[in-house]
């Protein structure tokens, strides 16, 4: 009779032992058991970048890389995108359940009431040279607010972690405005509470002399665009908010750990290298030798924007935001990158090199365009992504404290160097 169970025979020494398989997987701990003798410490695994490794158990967010699905809470990441707004979405990722319409209009109004920042903080950007990175910004500037909130740092109360959920959700895109306007050199604008949360935001971005008028179709696409990026499972980033928070450091302290993640160009900063590649490439007509390249240059020339450690399949957000794309661009005006990015996804989707990988386009190959397309720098795209990313930060962070089997992250490690060796004073050496 099939049985729950792994049976291991160590051939070491001849032993075997029964493992419990829960949900696909067997406790680490549990192959501790395993020892040649008792000064063993017993069997560890060796799993670099996570691969393989479950470090927690989630009801957030469901991926099935094979078949490019994606689901916050249980609901398809397609219908969320289509009817559901990014306030809403990320009401969902860190309760649970859609909110009722009182709950909503609670929600909206915390929010709403919570996107101003000290003035210090003004003083903190000023500080920084004309030409800071604003992902550098926005990380300094989030860290700082644990300052500004140090009873944030009691992290078991729910009453006061609900309390610093507001304020980050709220403050970090005027945070993120305000860093563009330093970039600038550009007087900061301030949240203005009569607008949406996408359209203020653009308002803090954009607004010049006189009023600013929120367009509905950027401020839809953008919308969409934070509910693609809210939660993305145990990515990079995410693991850092974990790790840092199991420590239980404040939730501005672990924030910006994640955005410091993020900051990295193989994760936050993978649509630039998307903008970068389609240029370097500068025409239709040159495709078919950039595809030989990646083919034979064994890894030195790379096809940005497909695959993804996790998807199989055609990432389901890059799907959205290519129908998205024509909608924003009846606005804005064609991005002339646009025809090169059809044309190469086109070629590659008919190749056998790429259909045998499973390369197909993912989240980066056309969030770029849009955005470079609605008149966001290059330097803004990992801060477009850490703006929604951050529900998504919070909701993990919190599942982290209330789950019991969490404790303060230490993985292990194979030691390499040196045996033990006795010390030699300075003047005997050599």
């Amino acid at each position: 009779m099939a049985k729950d169970s792994l049976t291991i025979t160590d051939n070491r020494t001849g032993q075997s032992y029964e493992l419990p398989i829960q949900e696909g997987t067997i406790k680490a701990i549990d192959l501790r058991k395993i020892k040649t003798g008792p000064e063993d410490f017993g069997l560890m695994t060796y799993d670099p970048a996570f691969t393989n490794t479950a470090s927690c158990q989630s009801q957030i967010t469901f991926i099935d890389g094979d078949k490019g699905i994606l689901n916050y809470r249980g609901y398809p990441i397609e219908q969320l995108a289509e009817q559901s707004t990014y306030l809403e979405t990320a009401y969902l990722i860190l309760n649970g359940e859609l909110p009722s319409k009182a709950q909503h209009d609670a929600w909206i109004y915390n929010i709403t009431h919570h996107t101003m920042v000290h003035e210090n903080i003004k003083g903190l950007l000023d500080g920084f040279r004309y030409d800071a990175h604003p992902m550098g910004m926005l990380m300094s500037t989030v860290a700082a607010l644990s300052t500004f909130y140090p009873e944030a740092k009691d992290v078991r109360s729910k009453e006061n972690r609900r309390d610093q959920i507001f304020r980050l959700i709220a403050k970090v895109p005027t945070l993120a405005a305000f860093s563009y306007r330093h970039l600038m050199g550009l007087p900061y604008a301030y949240p203005n509470n009569d607008l949406s949360y996408c359209g203020n935001f653009l308002q803090m971005m954009f607004k010049m002399a006189g009023s600013y008028q929120v367009n509905p179709i950027l401020e839809r696409a953008l919308e969409v665009l934070f509910i693609l990026h809210a939660d993305h499972e145990q990515n990079c980033s995410t693991s850092a908010m974990r790790a840092v928070g199991s420590s239980e450091a404040d939730p501005y302290s672990s924030t910006a750990a994640a955005i410091a993640a993020l900051y990295g160009p193989l994760h936050g900063g993978a649509n630039e290298m998307v903008l970068r590649m389609l240029k370097e490439i500068g025409s239709k007509d040159r495709i078919p030798a950039f595809i030989q390249e990646v083919k034979t240059s064994g890894g030195e020339v790379r096809l940005m924007g497909f695959g993804h450690r996790v998807y199989k399949n055609y990432d389901p957000r890059a799907k959205i935001i290519k129908r998205m794309a024509d909608q924003v661009f009846e606005v804005t005006g064609r991005n002339p990158l646009l025809d090169i990015a059809l044309e190469l996804e086109r070629i590659a989707l008919e190749d056998e090199y790429f259909i045998k990988r499973k390369l197909y386009p993912n989240v980066d190959f056309y969030s770029g365009l849009i955005y470079q397309a609605m008149g966001f720098p290059v330097d803004m795209f990992p801060v477009l992504f850490a703006i929604p990313r951050t529900a998504g930060w919070l909701a993990q962070w919190e599942e982290m404290l209330e789950d019991k089997d969490q404790k303060i992250a230490r993985p292990r490690q194979i030691y390499r160097g040196a045996a033990r060796r006795e010390f030699a004073p300075l003047s005997s050496r050599g």
